[in-house]
C-alpha cells in the first residue's frame, strides 16, 4: 500500500500550507515595489494597505457587512430556486428542454449589462444587488443538481423500487445522498460568483458595500484604500467558500476523496 505523505494527511499541514502561499504571494508583492521602485499611488506595498486599514476600520468593516449580507442573501435565494427548478427539470423532459435554452441565454448575457436595468427596475437599495448575486449564481446550482440526480445509478433505483419504496423515500434516501457531492460542488462554484456579482452591482448606482468603496477609491486616486477593499473581498470569499467546504464535510462524510 501507498504510504501517503504527512503534508496530505495532517490537519496542521492543511492550514499552514494556504498560510505559507499567502506569506510568499504578499512578500512577492511586497519585493516588486522594493526593486522595481513602484510608485504607491500606482501599486501601494502591503505595509501601504495595512496602514489605510486602520486608519479607519469602522469605515471598511461597514461596507464589508453591506456585501456579505448581499452576497449571501442573493446566495441563498438562488439556493432556494435554483434547487426545486432543476428537480423539475429532472422530473420532466419536456420542461428540460423547454427551460434549458432559457437558462443559457440568460446566463450568456454579461451581467454588467444587467446592472443598469436593475436600478431603474428597483432603485438604489439592497435589492438590485441581491438579483444580481442571484442571477450570478443561479445557473452553477441549477446545473450541478440537475446533474447530480441524474447520476444516481439506475439499478439502484431499481432496487429501492422492488422494495415498494415510495417516491419520498427515492428522493431522500437514494437520489439526494447520490446528487449532494454535485451539488455542494456547484455551490462552492457559485459562492464565488456570488462575491462578484455584488462588487458588480455595487459598481452602479450604490452607496455602500465594497464594490462602491474600490470605484471612489479609483476616482480619487486612492489605490491603497482600493487594495483594502479588495483584500477584505478576497477574505470574505475565502471564508464563505470554506464555510461551505465544512458544511460538505458535515453533511456529505461519505463524498470525501480518498487517495
Amino acid at each position: 500500500m501507498k504510504r501517503r505523505s504527512w503534508l496530505t494527511t495532517s490537519p496542521t499541514a492543511a492550514v499552514l500550507l494556504p498560510i505559507l502561499g499567502l506569506a510568499g504571494a504578499i512578500a512577492l508583492w511586497w519585493l516588486a515595489t522594493i526593486v522595481f521602485s513602484i510608485e504607491s499611488y500606482l501599486l501601494p506595498s502591503p505595509y501601504d494597505v495595512v496602514v489605510k486599514f486602520f486608519d479607519d476600520p469602522a469605515y471598511l468593516l461597514q461596507h464589508t457587512a453591506t456585501s456579505f449580507l448581499e452576497t449571501v442573501e442573493g446566495f441563498l435565494l438562488a439556493i432556494v430556486l435554483g434547487v426545486p427548478i432543476a428537480l423539475l427539470i429532472v422530473r420532466s423532459v419536456i420542461l428540460e428542454r423547454l427551460v434549458y435554452p432559457l437558462l443559457l441565454m440568460v446566463n450568456a448575457i454579461p451581467k454588467i449589462a444587467i446592472a443598469p436595468l436593475l436600478v431603474v427596475w428597483m432603485g438604489f437599495g439592497q435589492w438590485p444587488k441581491v438579483v444580481m448575486v442571484l442571477l450570478v449564481c443561479f445557473f452553477p446550482i441549477v446545473i450541478s443538481t440537475a446533474q447530480g440526480m441524474k447520476s444516481t445509478p439506475l439499478e439502484l433505483v431499481e432496487l429501492l423500487r422492488s422494495l415498494n419504496a415510495s417516491r419520498t423515500q427515492e428522493f431522500f434516501k437514494l437520489r439526494l445522498r447520490y446528487a449532494m457531492p454535485q451539488i455542494f460542488t456547484g455551490m462552492k462554484v457559485a459562492i464565488s460568483l456570488a462575491v462578484i456579482g455584488s462588487v458588480i452591482a455595487e459598481f452602479v448606482g450604490a452607496t455602500q458595500g465594497l464594490g462602491y468603496v474600490i470605484q471612489q477609491s479609483g476616482a480619487s486616486a486612492d489605490t491603497a484604500l482600493a487594495f483594502a477593499a479588495i483584500t477584505l473581498l478576497s477574505i470574505m470569499s475565502i471564508i464563505l467558500f470554506y464555510g461551505l467546504v465544512l458544511l460538505e464535510h458535515l453533511l456529505v462524510p461519505w463524498a470525501q476523496e480518498t487517495r
